[in-house]
């Protein structure tokens, strides 16, 4: 009877698995209405409620750098209808605070990659750089006098520029503010020179004259900024893309798990979706939850090792 007790959950998670869905699924996205992250998952949500059947609602659960959505999803029961917006902060989380409460790669099972968000590398205009060498003599010249803006410690541009600076010995100045809002808007001002930004944030700027961008931050060129080269066009093997995907919590049914990879990746095949996230900045990539998987363990290792160096901690 013991033995029978423990195995009805598991048997009852398949039985479900076998009809899903057939109630709302809710989309968590750990971040406010309107950030970088938002517009894609209402763009993909009302595509995936059309080919499930079924209400996909997007929670903007925001606060503590992603970590307090991502743990509601973890203490969802594992049944596919709690999914998490993954995205390159809970890779860097797992290094950067001392005290989670979970584990993202042994809590969190990946569904499906969406696309990196590419990062680029822009300065103010005041500052007599137009190329990434020139930027890297500029700040050697003017040692300890080139302030880089992030969003605050631990977010990926101040990563991206902690690796830049772990890659070219630059001593830039880091300082971070509470959100990319109030960094771009000093940079612009010229209280600041560098910020290593989402191209979705900044491309307007750019556009417009008001800040310039010397190199993208991905392995090739962008569609976005076809001109500007990248920054391992100077410094080989540089790279430092926001990843993006969807997780769910640990132990849901992998039949739960391909259906909802296939839709996804059905979405960033969709030519309406695909057109509107290359407006975004997006560069779409279907992946496989194995494939994913694959991506997010490189990407913790990969900044573990910079925050390691950085010296940057979170309580």
């Amino acid at each position: 009877m013991a033995a029978g007790a423990v195995a009805l959950p598991a048997v009852s998670l398949v039985a479900s698995a076998q009809t899903y869905p057939t109630r709302p699924i809710r989309w968590i996205v750990p971040y406010p209405p309107g950030g970088g992250t938002d517009p894609i998952a209402r763009l993909i949500g009302p595509f995936l409620s059309d080919r499930l059947g079924q209400p996909v609602i997007i929670e903007n659960r925001p606060g503590a750098g992603a970590n307090i959505g991502t743990e509601i999803v973890v203490k969802s029961p594992p049944d596919g209808y709690t999914l998490l917006f993954v995205s390159t902060a809970n890779m860097i989380n797992a290094s950067l605070y001392r005290d989670l409460t979970f584990n993202v790669t042994r809590d969190i099972a990946p569904v499906a990659g969406l696309m990196p968000l590419p990062l680029v590398v822009v300065a103010n205009p005041s500052v007599p750089a137009r190329t990434i060498a020139e930027l890297i003599d500029y700040a050697k010249t003017n040692h300890g006098r080139i302030n880089f803006a992030s969003a605050g410690v631990g977010t990926s541009n101040h990563l991206a520029g902690e690796l830049f600076k772990s890659m070219t010995g630059v001593d830039f100045v880091h300082i971070p503010y509470r959100g990319t809002g109030p960094a771009i808007t000093d940079l612009i001002g010229g209280q600041v020179q560098v910020i290593f930004d989402n191209l979705s944030t900044s491309i307007e700027h750019i556009r417009a004259g008001k800040l310039r961008a010397l190199a993208v931050a991905t392995v090739r060129r962008v569609d976005a900024l076809p001109e500007v080269p990248t920054v391992a066009e100077t410094v080989p093997g540089y790279e430092a893309s926001s990843v993006h995907g969807v997780g769910v919590p640990a132990g849901t049914p992998t039949e739960v798990i391909n259906v909802l990879n296939r839709e996804i990746n059905a979405a960033l095949v969709d030519a309406r979706i695909k057109s509107r996230l290359v407006d975004l900045t997006a560069i779409p990539i279907p992946m496989t939850a194995v494939e994913f998987r694959a991506e997010i363990g490189a990407t913790t290792d990969k900044w573990a090792k910079v925050v390691r160096s950085s010296g940057a901690k979170l309580e």
